[in-house]
């Protein structure tokens, strides 16, 4: 399963959560991860003897309750609090550390780090955070774009012009996130991040003209660093079997599953003299349309079915 270190999540948050590392330094290597199949947001709360969080936070109510009790009360309950797994323990709203809390930390290797920040918006900001760090991925071979908004995937077999088609729309002012090899995590139950990696970052690969660097080709706005995947093109040879196989009218829309999350897929064939970009764009926006209810295929034969029951009314009355 993924996992981060504290050391990772200290790194990438530090300035924007303004985090301060107290004592547990020894722990910095401790991981955080869904090891025992909790959701994401259960792994950061607030104090919770029964059930530890992994990210054990503390705001005012939490703090204001250790340093009520009786010393030998507070060791009895961070005995039952450090006996469970815990990777961090974050003290939030600028509270003053309780000594015994910091001898804990420092005891058992659990990194104890201060905010300034309140204990509700730390929790947002390290959830959101954890579930990105921490959610499934894979990697798929394709071009990955940012058209009309929208993260479509460009697939196919070898030579079938993916690079091309990608560098034609790009030259219309559509987005290069990642060529070749694209990422993909679930970050939701039904969202899909795709981002680039970052060895691959701003090339485009075209045959006859290399590797190009997108970035400085095009400039800024040519390029994206990640993407939410919501259409699949899939590109294929327009032999006789291929089109004789497919939908002419598309009533059944194609899908594929990624990561158990299901993504529309339109199949183009390909051969000369189609404009596959002008084509991208085109089931792009048509995908857009549905999205607002507006379906064209059902339209059409909505519109044919009305006019053969028009018609055998019609003959009925003769």
């Amino acid at each position: 399963m993924p996992s981060v270190s504290v050391r990772k999540l200290y790194q990438d948050n530090q300035q924007k959560l303004n985090l301060t590392w107290v004592a547990g330094r020894s722990g910095s290597d401790n991981l955080i991860g869904n090891d025992d199949q909790r959701p994401t947001l259960s792994l950061v709360g607030h104090l919770n003897f029964i059930h530890p969080n992994r990210v054990q936070v503390l705001g005012l109510a939490e703090v204001d309750y250790l340093s009520r009790l009786e010393k030998s009360a507070a060791k009895t309950a961070l005995d039952q609090l450090f006996y469970k797994s815990m990777s961090v323990v974050i003290v939030a709203n600028a509270q003053v550390v309780p000594a015994l809390l910091r001898d804990y930390c420092h005891t058992h290797n659990v990194p104890l780090m201060t905010t300034t920040l309140e204990s509700p918006y730390l929790m947002d900001v390290l959830r959101i955070y954890l579930a990105r760090a921490l959610a499934v991925s894979t990697v798929l071979h394709g071009v990955f774009l940012d058209v009309l908004e929208i993260g479509v995937l460009i697939m196919g077999d070898s030579a079938m012009g993916k690079s091309e088609l990608a560098l034609e729309l790009i030259s219309r002012g559509h987005g290069l996130v990642a060529d070749d090899a694209v990422e993909y995590y679930r970050i939701g139950p039904d969202t899909l991040e795709g981002r680039c990696p970052a060895l691959l970052r701003d090339f485009l690969e075209v045959r006859g003209l290399g590797i190009l660097n997108i970035r400085t080709v095009f400039g800024e706005t040519a390029v994206r660093p990640k993407k939410v995947l919501k259409l699949i093109i899939h590109l294929i040879k327009a032999n006789d079997q291929a089109m004789q196989a497919l939908d002419r009218l598309n009533i059944q829309s194609e899908t594929q599953d990624i990561l158990g999350v299901t993504v529309r897929k339109v199949i183009l064939p390909v051969a000369a003299g189609r404009n596959l970009a002008v084509l991208v764009e085109a089931a792009v926006r048509n995908y857009i349309l549905q999205l607002r209810g507006i379906d064209s295929t059902r339209e059409f034969v909505e519109r044919h079915t009305n006019f053969l029951r028009d018609q055998e009314h019609a003959a009925d009355s003769d």
